[in-house]
């Protein structure tokens, strides 16, 4: 069976470009909350084109994106999808690229169901946009990430609640003991103060170096030991493992922002605030 979005892209080929109000003189877009005004005249023909193509990104409104937006129709994705086609085409992408990157961003399909109960979270429990890390602690690539993404958290907190999946890589030896520890402060209530210094850790991050880091951030040691190797925190590494296997998530770090698979080839600063604008 055909998904909405490729119906919809047949629909539009077949049926030609729709006429609509905001139509310029030679029969380009102009949408509102959308910056065109230093567009060439082929970019503004192109971001046309790809506007009056493709479908709105909510599953209840069946029309295009320029009709959606000039109609004000009920679907508070549109401006934003409009926003990210024009920026695509004001970085030279092609329509093959563009059009990935809608289906990427804003196709219904794109989107993965991740369960969050259990796993640390921080931000608001009643956020609309939810931010998910997978990541290593023992990762030189989370490590160096880790102050951008307290960054975000602090930007962002009032609007977006922030979780975090344990992935521990095989390639990565202290990989599973730093989780462990991490997941053992957890349930005393530190887990965050925890996370931050082990990614500050680097490759200390030996047993006796873990319990240092319990010692400071002031948790109780007996218990941190016993929780570092009890069943539960077994089940949660293997638990968390699976659900990245079922996402087809194989490296870290790795991000879904409400469900779809962050693309570095795209800014992550801009997709979040794309997101929070549309979950207004």
């Amino acid at each position: 069976m055909r998904s909405r979005f490729a119906l919809l892209l047949l629909l539009a080929a077949a049926c030609g470009p729709a006429r609509s109000a905001g139509d310029g003189p030679q029969g380009d877009v102009a949408l509102p909350g959308v910056d065109t005004a230093e567009f060439t005249p082929r970019e503004r023909h192109e971001f046309s084109e790809y506007v009056r193509e493709l479908p709105a990104p909510c599953n209840d409104v069946a029309v295009p994106i320029a009709q959606c937006v000039l109609e004000k129709r009920g679907c508070d994705a549109c401006v934003p999808a409009a926003q990210a086609i024009a920026k695509a085409v004001r970085d030279g992408m092609d329509r093959g690229q563009v059009e990935s990157l809608y289906k990427e961003r804003f196709d219904a399909s794109g989107v993965r169901t991740i369960p969050l109960a259990g796993s640390p979270a921080r931000g608001r429990e009643d956020a609309r946009v939810v931010f998910v890390e997978f990541a290593d602690f023992e990762c030189p690539f989370c490590q160096r990430i880790a102050p951008a993404m307290d960054q975000l958290y602090e930007q962002d907190r009032d609007k977006v609640r922030f979780v975090y999946k344990f992935l521990p890589l095989s390639m990565h030896p202290h990989g599973e003991i730093a989780a462990r520890a991490a997941i053992a402060a957890q349930d005393q209530g530190k887990f965050w103060e925890m996370a931050k210094l082990l990614f500050a850790a680097g490759q200390r991050l030996d047993q006796p170096d873990l319990e240092g880091y319990a010692k400071q951030i002031g948790l109780d040691l007996d218990r941190f030991r016993a929780d570092m190797t009890s069943t539960a925190t077994t089940d949660r590494i293997a638990a968390d493992k699976k659900l990245a296997d079922d996402l087809g998530v194989h490296g870290t770090p790795t991000f879904f922002i409400d469900g779809r698979q962050y693309d570095s080839k795209t800014d992550l600063r801009e997709w979040l605030e794309q997101e929070i604008a549309a979950k207004k």
